[in-house]
């Protein structure tokens, strides 16, 4: 593909921000599940605050096209399920790449090519995940290894608390809850990224917001 990879500059300042709208969104939802003592959850019935998508539109974009208004929205995405920004751009660079030598430059034959590389992603980090767990199973952790504090001291305890809770999930939960209240997908859309059917959608994001409100009720 010879399009240019546009400056990745933008992506770690906002990282913040992109934690704060994540876990907002999951802190309302399990507050609210709390007060009404239920356990339904419908994460489909949301209103959608997205843009619309190019296959709702109508056309068919370029890859060129979909990769400058894509790739930053794909990188946020990869940056939640894997939890560092070199790898997610990894992640969403060879998504791309394996678009384009599938694909080309036109992308007609695709009925939706942003759920492609949505899928795309979401695989990629699962490929990610388990390599780590291989890696650290057999590599101690060095003496004194903490993460980098940068996100903790930016960002307010609540949220913190939300991010420590969504990290004690199991991966689907964590793909699940993400895809809804990062990328707010449908149920249909969630179901078709993880290959899952609605029903499942739905008891594992019921299941998971369930295990948040203890964990988070435990911190009390």
């Amino acid at each position: 593909m010879t399009t240019a990879t546009p400056p990745v500059t933008a992506v770690p300042w906002e990282r913040p921000a992109s934690w704060r709208r994540l876990t907002a969104g999951l802190r309302a939802r399990v507050l609210a599940r709390t007060r009404a003592g239920t356990t339904q959850d419908a994460p489909g019935t949301e209103p959608r605050t997205g843009t619309r998508t190019t296959a709702e539109a109508g056309r068919s974009p370029g890859i060129e096209e979909l990769y400058h208004h894509r790739r930053l929205s794909l990188v946020r995405l990869a940056v939640l399920l894997v939890d560092d920004l070199p790898t997610a751009e990894d992640v969403v660079q060879d998504a791309f790449t394996a678009l384009f030598r599938r694909h080309g430059h036109r992308l007609a034959r695709l009925d939706d090519p942003e759920a492609y590389l949505r899928t795309s992603v979401v695989n990629a980090a699962r490929s990610v995940l388990r390599r780590r767990r291989t890696a650290r199973a057999h590599t101690p952790v060095p003496e004194g290894h903490a993460p980098a504090p940068e996100e903790d001291v930016l960002l307010h305890e609540d949220h913190r608390e939300v991010l420590a809770a969504l990290g004690t999930l199991t991966r689907r939960q964590r793909e699940v809850l993400v895809l809804r209240y990062w990328s707010h997908l449908t149920e249909a859309e969630i179901a078709s990224t993880l290959g899952l059917s609605r029903g499942a959608v739905k008891s594992t994001a019921s299941r998971a917001l369930d295990a948040l409100g203890r964990r988070l009720e435990g911190l009390r």
